[in-house]
């Protein structure tokens, strides 16, 4: 598709019996696989005409690399938009599309869910469907999948999707026999693509800025929600570890009562730092101060931690105390909490909440108010990532996405914890307008995650 954009912008005809492709500079194979594997960017600059065409393509989507690679794109483009090479708007997303397409697979609804996900609301009359391998007949069945594929796109004012249609084959020897079949295919490729440049002259350019905007949402809402599932565990380990301490003072409530001593044994939750495979993730940047993972997975950047994203005035969005970036590291490890069985004293307890103090209702008070502190901060985190999902609720154009319903169910649940049911119902309702038609595309994209 893009050899025949950029051959049709060079006038090539068919009686020329010529035919330009991009090739690979195969001096480096390292770098090619790399730029493939991620976004390549196009620019075609002829200077006989007065247009400038800069393609960029996101080859991989789907592939056996995994949903990180996928992320990875996303994190690219980002950057694209943010970088000196003045891609700060675009002039139209085409989406490929077969035409003898009777429904969308569900690698294509995933790919195509990620696609969308990635912008902001202001680009679907940006969005253009571009049927591949066409007869040249109105691919009706194709147009049919895209509909029952909630595909937002560009209309006509008939309000149906706008499409163009092409064969590209014209790269294949001319061959005698086919020769009428091989003549139409090109006819056919070409006139698409005249109709597509002039339908280009026609619509608004869009500035990437909402779709910024997009990105750096869903970076955040993944990280607090990564952040949110370590804490949450941490929580109900420490609520378990009160239970046995508490379960302890019943049992020797005698020697409690005489201010005796006496041994107990509880598991103590504490964190460990583990080794990540860097090949498979992105390196995790971590809160030395508070042992916690405040942006993991999908954290690409790699020089001054204070350009992360989740780092706001120099201090972190993430962590528990928002420590500055200088408290950070960026390793190929991971904080994971684990348990481990300690034998602890009466003496101990008191000494750690009430020095001298020798009453055993205080101290089982003050357990008490240290798990309320602990709830709060749950609280706030779990509104944090609901905010995050609201935000991207206003913004972003794939609002029920699959990025977002992967994280429906935790924060429902968490949510009805913190008694806030309104808000865990608005969670809900956006699975229900998901529907049934992406269970395929999730299953995709939960067989990933597990890869």
């Amino acid at each position: 598709m893009i050899n025949a954009m950029i051959n049709y912008m060079l006038g090539v005809k068919r009686e020329d019996k010529i035919w330009f492709e991009i090739t690979d500079d195969q001096s480096d194979r390292t770098q090619a696989h790399s730029q493939t594997s991620i976004i390549t960017v196009y620019g075609f600059y002829l200077q006989e005409s007065p247009i400038d065409l800069t393609i960029i393509d996101t080859p991989g989507y789907g592939d056996t690399h995994g949903v990180d690679l996928d992320k990875q794109i996303a994190v690219s483009l980002d950057s694209l938009s943010k970088s000196a090479e003045d891609i700060h708007e675009i002039d139209a997303v085409c989406l490929v599309i077969k035409a003898t397409q009777n429904r969308l697979s569900d690698r294509q609804q995933y790919i195509f869910d990620a696609v969308q996900s990635l912008f902001g609301k202001d680009i679907a009359e940006n969005i253009l469907l571009l049927f591949a391998h066409s007869t040249g007949a109105p691919p009706k069945n194709a147009l049919t999948a895209v509909k029952e594929a909630k595909i937002k796109c560009a209309v006509n004012d008939k309000n149906q999707p706008v499409f163009f249609l092409f064969d590209n084959c014209q790269s294949e020897a001319a061959d005698e026999e086919y020769e009428m079949i091989q003549e139409q295919s090109w006819n056919l490729s070409f006139r698409g693509m005249a109709q597509f440049f002039e339908f280009l002259d026609t619509i608004q350019p869009k500035s990437l800025k909402m779709t910024r905007d997009v990105l750096q949402n869903k970076k955040q809402l993944e990280a607090k929600i990564f952040n949110l599932k370590s804490r949450v565990e941490l929580m109900e380990l420490k609520q378990n570890e009160l239970k046995q301490t508490q379960e302890a003072l019943e049992q020797n409530k005698e020697h409690v009562k005489n201010n005796k001593n006496f041994e107990y044994e509880v598991k103590v939750p504490y964190k460990e730092k583990v080794d990540i495979d860097p090949t498979v993730a992105s390196m995790a940047m971590c809160c030395t101060v508070c042992e916690e993972n405040c942006h993991y997975p999908g954290c690409w950047w790699v020089s001054n931690l204070s350009w992360c994203s989740m780092m706001k005035d120099n201090h972190c969005t993430v962590c528990t105390n928002k420590c500055h970036y200088k408290e950070h590291v960026k390793h190929a490890k991971i904080f994971v909490t684990k348990t481990k069985s300690e034998t602890k004293t009466y003496e101990d307890l008191k000494r750690k909440y009430y020095g001298k103090i020798r009453d055993s209702k205080s101290l089982v008070k003050k357990l008490t108010e240290n798990l309320q502190e602990l709830e709060k901060e749950k609280i706030k985190l779990v509104i944090e990532a609901f905010d995050c999902v609201e935000t991207l609720q206003k913004i972003a154009l794939r609002t029920d996405s699959l990025f977002i319903l992967q994280h429906i169910d935790f924060l429902v649940e968490r949510l009805k914890e913190i008694n806030e049911p309104e808000k865990a119902q608005t969670l809900e309702n956006i699975k229900k307008r998901a529907g049934k038609e992406k269970q395929g595309a999730i299953g995709y994209f939960t067989r990933f995650l597990k890869k």
